[in-house]
């Protein structure tokens, strides 16, 4: 063991837990209208009279309604002119006004009444003809819009939330830095707490429990904790193993601060690591750096993914998804979706501009023996990458100091 590994009890892990201390300020009402006018500029451009968005990730960002999808139509209309008004049913009006961050005009509904009318009617009322429907909304929304607009009247709002989303202000880098600050100290006190015999499910039980008490906004927001053979499997396998000497261990897990993401994944040995693990632990973290350095404005998103592959196909292995090699992108687009826009991946020409934020985890998996996974995130600036956690050393010191 080292230092980093299996050096805590589980007494001491949790006496190292409190309430972050440096905790970022929440989005200000200001930054929401800036949100409004910035859909409103690209509608304008792609000549868009109405914005639909439907609850979930994006209306949370336009509104800071933190509302799941239902059966019940819950969705902001947003015209060029005039505040965006808010569908939502009549009994919900309570609880809407005490998460709502913006001024909007409310068109409430009964249980018996249809909700796309009140859609349709404000639309006609504000002179909209033409409407981009958020991409994440159900088809039942489209199909019930359908009963009021011509089918060709309804687009696809993704470019427009995309280009919403995509650039991170200031304010939700500060976010995304201390989600990824309290995940990385997580992923810290975890590997201390390695031992011969301890389950995944003890694994999974304390990284939420640790997330709750430094003060994420729901515990772990997803868990994977694997060892030896089931690294090989990028998202795991089901059912409990038990640790024992030699075994790698893939943890991956983030949490939400004011809803924004992190996403950090430590791949370290239990034990003494083979030639085998050591050389492809070694390779897993230069193909990471060789995206990393490609990483500057103007560049497409696929050529930062190319450059993760050079490195691995260079050292024999792939091509492409072929294994032993990377069976998937180098990386995701993350903010206030744990997914989202632009993707490190083949096809994906989306220049990269400030702002933007990615995974790069361009792991590599050896069938029926071990997969390596290393996982940090980074922010576009105007001379390149800057990174949300710094990078693991070695396989058997998974953190930098």
């Amino acid at each position: 063991m080292t230092t980093q590994i299996g050096h805590l009890t589980l007494a001491d892990a949790h006496a190292r837990l409190a309430p972050w201390r440096h905790r970022a300020p929440p989005i200000a009402p200001a930054e929401y209208q800036q949100r409004l006018e910035r859909a409103r500029r690209l509608m304008r451009e792609r000549g868009v009279d109405a914005l639909l968005v439907t609850a979930g990730t994006t209306l949370r960002w336009f509104t800071g309604v933190p509302w799941g999808m239902s059966e019940r139509l819950v969705a902001m209309l947003l015209t060029q002119d005039g505040d965006p008004v808010l569908v939502c049913p009549a009994f919900e009006e309570g609880s809407l006004d005490a998460v709502l961050r913006i001024a909007v005009v409310k068109r409430l509904w009964e249980e018996h009444e249809d909700p796309h009318a009140l859609v349709a009617q404000a639309m006609t009322e504000r002179g909209a003809r033409t409407l981009a429907l958020d991409p994440e909304a159900p088809f039942r929304v489209h199909a019930g819009l359908l009963a009021h607009l011509d089918a060709a009247a309804i687009a696809s709002a993704g470019a427009i939330v995309d280009g919403c989303r995509m650039r991170k202000s200031p304010a939700e880098l500060a976010l995304m830095q201390q989600a990824c600050d309290m995940t990385l100290f997580v992923q810290r006190l975890a590997a201390g707490l390695a031992r011969e015999g301890v389950g995944t499910d003890e694994f999974v039980r304390f990284i939420d429990e640790a997330h709750r008490a430094l003060g994420a906004d729901d515990g772990s927001t997803f868990c994977i904790v694997q060892f030896g053979h089931a690294t090989a499997f990028p998202h795991g396998v089901p059912g409990v193993q038990h640790l024992r000497e030699g075994d790698l261990v893939l943890i991956d897990t983030g949490c939400r601060v004011e809803g924004y993401h992190s996403d950090v994944t430590r791949t370290w040995i239990f034990g003494a690591a083979d030639a085998d693990q050591r050389r492809i632990w070694a390779l897993e973290r230069a193909a990471q750096q060789a995206a990393f350095d490609a990483v500057r404005p103007g560049v497409p998103c696929e050529a930062v993914d190319r450059a993760a592959r050079d490195v691995i196909e260079a050292a024999g292995l792939g091509p492409d998804y072929r294994l032993p090699g990377v069976p998937h992108r180098t990386g995701h687009g993350c903010g206030f979706a744990i997914h989202e826009a632009p993707y490190l991946v083949r096809g994906d020409r989306t220049a990269l501009e400030p702002g933007m934020c990615c995974s790069d985890e361009p792991m590599i998996v050896v069938p029926g023996r071990f997969g390596i996974r290393l996982e940090d995130h980074f922010h576009v600036t105007e001379n390149g990458a800057q990174w949300f956690t710094p990078p693991s050393i070695a396989i058997d010191r998974p953190f930098a100091d």
